[in-house]
């Protein structure tokens, strides 16, 4: 026990996590933390942003590229609202971030008494966008209280958490119990009989199939000896790419999928809901679905799997693993086709330029522990079939959130959170504009990310909706853009135009050179449609 504030028994609680950053913007209801956070300054970097969102995706980033905890702080009320967005794509993408919120005096607290960021039912929103959410009500329960957060964070499916510290917990003085670690809640492993009946039907099955999602990312090693011993082709979109290296033979993007779809007997889903294929591409009774999950709650969301194993997906598939002794019959000319496959729709794929040709750029200059964050923009989307990704946490995407604008500063926290792996932001004029003001940020914490900029002049996927679906009726979707160069160099940052994939190359070599926050526009026009290679028709089934 000892004598302390709240606000220091918060930063303690952060130190004992294992957390070294904070993101965040200052604000009177978390005056008493950051006066703490002065005095622990040589243990814990403060990281402030120019815009609470831009705190909430730094946290997200860094989250997302490390598998670990991070953590932001805003003032409550406006400033809570303005992380909404992140804190929503953190829960899509299956993201360990704790929000760390202020609030106005406890004796106030749903009153409507109109003080300073008051907001009806804050509590409430939080618990809406994340998988567990308190208040703290005294100092003396600060330690516990954050105990249970980071364990939640850590047990079961990752997704983000939130507390409240009023502005009167966080300045009280107490006598604290210090900070102290929960273990995570362990999860039931499936029964043996489970195991071994998966292992028999994968066994057995004549065109078995493997999708991976965000939930398997951290067994990528017992993946790819279950499914060498198979001969069968893994497929990844967006969360689970890099799970198993691009240019392995079985590896697939969601296209060469779709072509097999109509034919598997037996489909492993790992860590992923499957969206795709079970909503759009059909499914019938001669489609058998074995699902390896965390989440309890997934087995009966959707189509019900035929074999649901909850646990941990790396444990789980090791078992797997170990139940098949020898490798299938045939799998020398499974593989064989799959080979086939890959390089015809690799070849297909060429009608994707220039996307294409961009991201070849990028993939040729960026090491293979280099990270990639994808944005909703023309190339952004060619990414999640295109991009060859080589290791886990190196192609970060939103999910289903698919929030426009989150990549540029998600990218910041990734970068400070590996400051020793290069990261590349990809996005478009549109969304960049969403967080612009985070190239401050950049400079003054001197993060050496570098952004790629696509400038079309426009919401370039929403106009051309508008004139191929809607009959020409194009309607705000042009748009006004600075010169992006002589903004950034305004800011500090180093900024170079590049005109096609080969002075793209160039120029990304030159600023991993340079290691300082770098920005590459890339005058662009309209590119070539990709949705015919992402939204694919239903196969099986009835229509």
């Amino acid at each position: 026990m000892r004598d302390m504030s709240g606000a220091d028994a918060v930063v303690d609680a952060l130190l004992c996590q294992g957390l070294k950053s904070l993101y965040c913007l200052p604000g009177i209801q978390n005056d008493a933390l950051f006066v703490s956070l002065f005095d622990r300054r040589n243990e814990m970097q403060v990281v402030h942003t120019r815009h609470e969102q831009g705190a909430a995706y730094m946290a997200l980033g860094a989250a997302l590229a490390t598998g670990k905890p991070a953590a932001y702080a805003v003032v409550p009320g406006p400033g809570v609202l303005n992380t909404a967005a992140a804190l929503g794509t953190a829960y899509s993408a299956g993201a360990k971030v704790l929000c760390l919120s202020g609030q106005i005096p406890s004796h106030a607290i749903g009153k409507g008494l109109g003080y300073l960021h008051e907001l009806p039912d804050q509590l409430g929103i939080l618990e809406r966008l994340t998988k567990w959410a308190r208040r703290t009500k005294a100092p003396e329960d600060v330690p516990a209280d954050f105990a249970e957060a980071f364990s939640a964070l850590r047990s079961g499916r990752p997704r983000p958490v939130a507390i409240e510290v009023p502005m009167d917990v966080l300045s009280r003085k107490a006598q604290i119990k210090s900070a102290f670690w929960r273990e995570p809640d362990v999860r039931a492993a499936p029964e043996d009989d489970a195991i071994a009946k998966a292992a028999s039907l994968l066994s057995r099955a004549e065109r078995p199939l493997i999708f991976v999602g965000g939930g398997a990312q951290d067994a990528g090693l017992p993946l790819k000896l279950l499914a060498e011993k198979l001969g069968a082709p893994v497929v990844a979109h967006r969360m689970g790419k890099g799970v198993l290296d691009d240019r392995h033979p079985l590896s697939l993007n969601l296209s060469a999928g779709h072509a097999l779809w109509k034919g598997c007997d037996v489909v492993l889903a790992i860590g992923t809901r499957m969206h795709l294929p079970l909503t759009q591409w059909g499914s019938d009774d001669g489609l058998q679905i074995i699902k390896i999950d965390v989440d309890e709650l997934e087995m009966s969301r959707g189509r019900q799997p035929d074999l649901a194993l909850c646990g941990e997906a790396l444990e789980v598939l090791q078992r797997l693993s170990d139940q098949i002794q020898k490798p299938v019959a045939d799998r020398d000319s499974r593989i064989a086709s799959i080979r086939a496959l890959k390089a015809e729709i690799a070849g297909k794929l060429d009608l994707l330029r220039p996307q294409m040709d961009y991201l070849r750029a990028i993939r040729d200059v960026l090491p293979d522990d280099g990270i990639l964050v994808d944005e909703s923009t023309q190339v952004g989307y060619v990414s999640r079939i295109g991009y060859e990704t080589r290791l886990p946490r190196t192609y970060l995407s939103s999910g289903h959130a698919g929030t426009l604008g989150w990549g540029f500063p998600t990218a910041l926290g990734a970068q400070h959170a590996l400051p020793d792996s290069p990261v590349v932001s990809i996005t478009g004029d549109g969304g960049f504009m969403f967080n612009v003001q985070e190239l401050a940020t950049a400079v003054h914490h001197n993060i050496p990310l570098v952004t790629v900029l696509f400038n079309d002049g426009a919401f370039g996927n929403v106009q051309r909706m508008q004139r191929e679906l809607y009959g020409l009726r194009v309607i705000a979707t042009d748009l006004t853009n600075p010169d992006f160069v002589r903004m950034a160099d305004s800011f500090g940052v180093y900024a170079t135009r590049a005109e096609g994939p080969q002075a793209l190359r160039s120029a990304l070599t030159r600023a991993f050179e340079a290691r300082r926050p770098s920005l590459i526009e890339v005058p662009c026009g309209k590119m070539p449609e990709p949705w015919p290679f992402l939204q694919l028709p239903r196969v099986r089934g009835r229509q």
